[in-house]
């Protein structure tokens, strides 16, 4: 699942391999990374449904979910698994 958000990450927000390949759980995200902004957040979760097979409902986006690496790879796993 990393694999696949550090992946999501790197292609939508145009990151560097090297740079996505460094994070960890408690890499910040959201506010941290400028090129995560509000217009880029739509983008990343559209993409992780798309290579997932999943649908994040609207009331299921918060910033808690956004705020590290880790939390957006638990959200996603647990999407994953439903």
């Amino acid at each position: 699942m990393e694999d696949t958000v550090r992946a999501v990450l790197r292609d939508v927000l145009a990151l560097s391999e090297d740079r996505v390949a460094a994070f960890h759980a408690t890499t910040e995200l959201f506010g941290a990374l400028p090129e995560l902004d509000s217009m880029a957040v739509a983008g990343v979760l559209t993409e992780l449904e798309d290579r997932l097979g999943i649908v994040i409902d609207d009331d299921e986006v918060d910033g808690e979910m956004l705020e590290t690496f880790g939390a957006l790879t638990r959200f996603a796993a647990g999407k994953a698994l439903i």
